[in-house]
């Protein structure tokens, strides 16, 4: 009797659980990165998402994402070339994905938090993404910050003329 009933509520989560589909030509994915020398921004374009979410069942959901880093643009076209093709950068040649996995999905007081493992540069480390979720009807728009090490990760050298703070900001809209 127990064993169904755990079942039975497992079976009515699942079926609270939305599928969203992200657009790829509208989501914004941009960075920047704090220096001696000021401030560097940039973004990625091309955004793919798997995302299955529900407001008021957040621990039932799940995030998948991939970004190609060739997208690389920060205004500057030697910037970007050397971003995408140093192997102390991004080597977009050796790592053509950045991707994003959420382990678990909870509610926060401002909104909602992923957790989950961030992959860049062959490297992958686990990341909390708090974000905010704002449906209308059946199209929605997903609003999120974090902070990475780049140095974590193997981007770029030890110290130097780069900040180690990666200030990463997303805005995605989706559709049911």
């Amino acid at each position: 009797m127990q064993i169904s009933a755990i079942l039975l509520t497992g079976l009515v989560l699942v079926g609270f659980v939305e599928t969203w589909k992200a657009d790829p030509s509208k989501a914004k994915v941009q960075f920047s990165v704090h220096g001696p020398f000021g401030t560097v921004h940039g973004s990625f374009t091309g955004l793919k998402a798997s995302i299955q979410f529900d407001e008021q069942h957040p621990g039932s959901g799940s995030i998948s994402a991939t970004i190609d880093p060739n997208t690389v643009s920060t205004g500057i076209g030697m910037r970007n070339h050397d971003l995408k093709h140093e192997e102390k950068w991004l080597n977009t040649a050796k790592y053509p994905t950045i991707s994003f996995r959420s382990t678990h999905i909870e509610r926060t007081s401002k909104g909602f938090e992923a957790a989950g493992d961030l992959t860049l540069k062959g490297v992958t480390k686990p990341v909390r993404i708090p974000f905010t979720f704002s449906p209308s009807g059946n199209s929605g728009l997903f609003k999120g910050e974090f902070v990475i090490h780049r140095e974590d990760f193997g981007v770029g050298g030890k110290g130097g003329s780069v900040g180690n703070d990666i200030t990463i900001s997303l805005e995605v809209p989706v559709t049911k």
